[in-house]
């Protein structure tokens, strides 16, 4: 694993989630702090998946393991969420920034917020949390367009 390919990874991720965003801040109040028969809830909830990974994992990539999870709730507004988000992608783009490619092959250690302890490689983390990413985007893509504003994502 190099810094480059994390690098390029983490602005994808970033663009990508910048897209997703963009089209979330379009919906009423109401429809942002929905419930849904989703595994994460609606698009809240989606989100607040989204963020609680980039968060607790650059957390534990800086040798700090929490011991709680963000929650849907901890974001009454999307503007809330919003001012989190990006708050976490300055700190989270500026580990990616600084980190080695000798740091990226190395072990980690960290504690689940359960209290388990766990040894993984740096760079197999940080691309295991990007396309986790991926996947939560899609979600949250077919909730925005089944809400009737699809997002303009195209590269």
């Amino acid at each position: 694993m190099d810094k480059k390919y994390i690098q390029t990874l983490y602005r994808y991720n970033q663009w990508a989630n910048a897209k997703i965003l963009d089209t979330a801040a379009r919906l009423s109040p109401e429809l942002f702090t929905a419930e849904a028969e989703y595994p994460h809830g609606y698009l809240r909830g989606v989100l607040t998946h989204i963020l609680f990974a980039e968060w607790i994992w650059r957390n534990r990539w800086e040798g700090v393991s929490p011991t709680t999870r963000l929650k849907p709730d901890d974001f009454p507004t999307f503007d809330s969420l919003r001012t989190r988000w990006y708050e976490e992608e300055g700190k989270l783009m500026k580990f990616v920034e600084q980190v080695t490619d000798e740091q990226l092959n190395s072990p980690f250690q960290y504690t689940s917020t359960e209290g388990v302890k766990y040894e993984n490689i740096l760079g197999e983390a940080m691309a295991h949390v990007a396309n986790h990413g991926t996947q939560h985007r899609s979600e949250a893509a077919i909730i925005l367009t089944e809400l009737g504003i699809p997002p303009a994502i195209s590269t």
